[in-house]
């Protein structure tokens, strides 16, 4: 209910996620809900490890102080990465907010080492846990706020594909496991003197660490060039091929600069005697319509294809063959044969299954053995022969 009425709050009606105005609004929303419940969670759990004597508590207290930051990290990311694109920057600030994650990822990682020296230093020197209702309940209470919070970042995060608050939503669900810990801790106080306490700080200290460097995976991965989305592709491919004369695609690249920030190319094959102006006309009209469809910026390149003389029928079907023989080829397009400074140049890509081959893959070495086959049947060609890698 409440997740609903801050979503509503801050999309002012707006329903279209994609709109940078809206995503800003609903990252605020979600840093400012986030300041004001860790801030809270924070001050009372300290309380709680103060009057317990727990360094289990009082750890996952400055875990929540470090949240806070996060969420303060967070508005400041969204206001940052909704900059506009200017001489520097053609393509827009939108991956500050991957780097606004990986901040983040950093200060929870900083906080599960503290506190690993913490725990140590309390097996070493341990002290008697006292059990007290009322802080017992507190901890409860901020284990149903967390799990909340997490519920709240992650829907929040699914519905703008922001990879801030889906990080958020994640330390936060750490957190419910790590404050469930501590308060089980606190419970066992009542049945043992054991000094636990310790060790179960060493073990909330680990789950801490698991979060943080897991954030770091995560946000690398889109920060060195995730692959994009097997159902974008799919969906991008099928619709280009709904528009009139084009007969086939390929090599279609996804390139993206942040949330909402995308942009694609791919290649198209057309009839090599269609009008140009025709042509045009349609490539136009589906770079449009799709790059509104998919929330991208498509760029469109067409590659003529029909006409085929003897001699390249020849030597196409003899690569046809020879590659059906390697599993991990998926694919073979744009063969032409080109004049180009008084030479003929036998032009051509392959498409390899990277999920198929091993390191020692070698391209060049394919190359030269594909182009041995075209100069054993004209030795006066020359080659030009592309290897592209798909996965």
């Amino acid at each position: 209910m409440f997740t609903k009425y801050f979503l509503n709050l801050a999309a002012k009606g707006n329903h279209n996620y994609s709109d940078k105005d809206v995503r800003e609004r609903i990252g605020y929303t979600a840093g400012l809900v986030g300041v004001f419940v860790n801030l809270l969670l924070s001050i009372l759990k300290l309380a709680v490890g103060l009057t317990t004597s727990s360094i289990a508590v009082t750890a996952d207290a400055f875990n929540n102080l470090s949240d806070t930051a996060s969420s303060i990290m967070t508005v400041i990311g969204f206001k940052l990465s909704n900059v506009p694109p200017d001489k520097e920057h053609p393509y827009g600030h939108g991956r500050i907010e991957y780097l606004t994650a990986l901040m983040i990822a950093f200060m929870v990682i900083l906080v599960g080492f503290k506190f690993v020296k913490s725990s140590v230093d309390r097996i070493i020197n341990p002290k008697v846990i006292v059990f007290q209702v009322i802080p017992f309940i507190l901890l409860v209470i901020s284990i149903s706020l967390k799990i909340w919070l997490s519920i709240f970042n992650r829907k929040l995060g699914n519905k703008i594909s922001s990879a801030a608050l889906q990080a958020t939503a994640t330390d936060a669900l750490g957190d419910v496991i790590i404050t469930s810990v501590v308060a089980f801790s606190l419970l066992l106080s009542l049945f043992t003197n054991y000094p636990i306490d310790g060790y179960i700080g060493i073990l909330v200290s680990t789950f801490i660490l698991y979060s943080g460097f897991s954030l770091v995976k995560e946000t690398v991965s889109h920060l060195i060039g995730k692959a994009p989305d097997k159902d974008l592709i799919d969906e991008l491919m099928d619709e280009i091929l709904s528009y009139d004369y084009i007969l086939g695609a390929h090599d279609l690249i996804v390139h993206n600069y942040g949330p909402g920030k995308v942009m694609a190319t791919i290649d198209v094959e057309i009839p090599f005697d269609i009008d140009v102006v025709t042509i045009h006309d349609i490539i136009d009209q589906a770079e449009r319509e799709l790059s509104e469809r998919f929330n991208l910026h498509l760029v469109i390149h067409m590659d003529p294809v029909g006409f085929q003389s003897k001699e390249t029928v020849e030597i196409m079907n003899k690569i046809k063959n020879r590659i059906k023989k390697d599993e991990f080829i998926k694919s073979m397009h744009d063969f032409n044969i080109i004049e180009q400074n008084d030479n003929k140049v036998v032009v051509f890509h392959v498409v390899v299954d990277g999920n198929k081959i091993d390191r020692q893959f070698s391209g060049e070495k394919y190359k030269e053995e594909l182009a041995e086959i075209i100069k054993g049947i004209n030795s006066a060609l020359d080659c030009d022969i592309i290897v592209d890698t798909e996965y």
